[in-house]
C-alpha cells in the first residue's frame, strides 16, 4: 500500500519510505508481552529518517499516536490511567528510575514513548499533564547510538526504535532486538551509500561524537 506525501512522492503507508527504498520486507513481528505507545510530534510524520514507522510494525503489541495533544484522544487518556496497567514514561526526567523488571507487579506494562527532537519531546511533556503523572524511567548510562547520520543532543541518546529496542531487551530476556533493528541498520546503510563515502565521511566521521540520535 502507498500514500502520498506533502512533498508529492509515493511513500508506503507502512514505513512511510519512498516507495521504491521500502523496507517492510525486513520487519519482524515480534510480541514482547509489554505495549509500547509512541507518540510522535507530528512535524516527524514523514521526516526522512523516521524510525517510530520502523519500530511500531515490528512489535505485534504497539502503538504509533501522532499528535502534540492527547487531549484529542480520551480512550488513551483513559487507557493511560487505568490502575489496572503499569503505565511508565521512557523519558530521562531528574527523577527518572532506571528501567527494569518488575515481577513483583502482575500488572499488564506499558511503556510510552516519544518520537521527536529533544525539544519536541519536552514540548509533548510539557502540553500533556497526564505524561507529567507518569512515573518515569530511563535507559541504562553508556548506551550509543548506531544512528550515524546525526549528532547526539546528549550523551546516550538514541533513536526511537533503538530505544524501543533495547527497553524490550531489558524487560524480557531473549527478546530479539537485533531482528528489530533490521529495516534501522538498513536505512543507515542505504542513506550512507546515497550520500557517498566521501561526502559521510566528511561530514559524519570528523567528530567522534557524530553517533546520532
Amino acid at each position: 500500500m502507498s500514500v502520498n506525501s506533502s512533498a508529492g512522492r509515493v511513500r508506503c503507508r507502512v514505513c512511510a519510505r519512498p516507495q521504491a527504498q521500502c523496507l517492510c520486507s525486513l520487519i519482524p513481528r515480534l510480541w514482547p508481552a509489554t505495549q509500547l505507545l509512541v507518540i510522535q510530534h507530528p512535524d516527524e510524520a514523514f521526516h526522512a529518517l523516521n524510525t517510530a514507522r520502523l519500530l511500531v510494525p515490528g512489535l505485534v503489541n504497539a502503538h504509533l499516536l501522532v499528535t502534540e495533544s492527547l487531549q484529542q484522544h480520551p480512550a488513551w487518556m483513559r487507557r493511560l490511567q487505568d490502575p489496572r496497567w503499569r503505565n511508565e514514561l521512557l523519558f530521562p526526567g531528574e527523577q527518572a528510575q532506571v528501567l527494569a523488571p518488575a515481577p513483583a507487579d502482575l500488572r499488564p506494562r506499558r511503556l510510552v514513548l516519544l518520537d521527536g527532537t529533544w525539544r519536541k519531546a519536552r514540548k509533548l511533556v510539557y502540553l500533556n499533564p497526564i505524561l507529567q503523572s507518569l512515573p518515569q524511567v530511563r535507559l541504562p548510562a553508556g548506551l550509543i547510538s548506531r544512528y550515524r547520520l546525526r549528532k547526539v543532543p546528549q550523551p546516550g541518546a538514541l533513536s526511537t526504535i533503538e530505544a524501543g529496542a533495547e527497553a524490550l531487551s531489558i524487560l524480557h530476556q531473549g527478546f530479539d532486538k537485533r531482528a528489530l533493528l533490521a529495516p534501522f541498520e538498513a536505512l543507515i546503510e542505504g542513506q550512507i551509500r546515497a550520500m557517498g563515502q566521501a561526502r559521510y565521511q566528511q561530514n559524519y566521521l570528523s567528530d567522534t561524537d557524530s553517533a546520532a540520535k
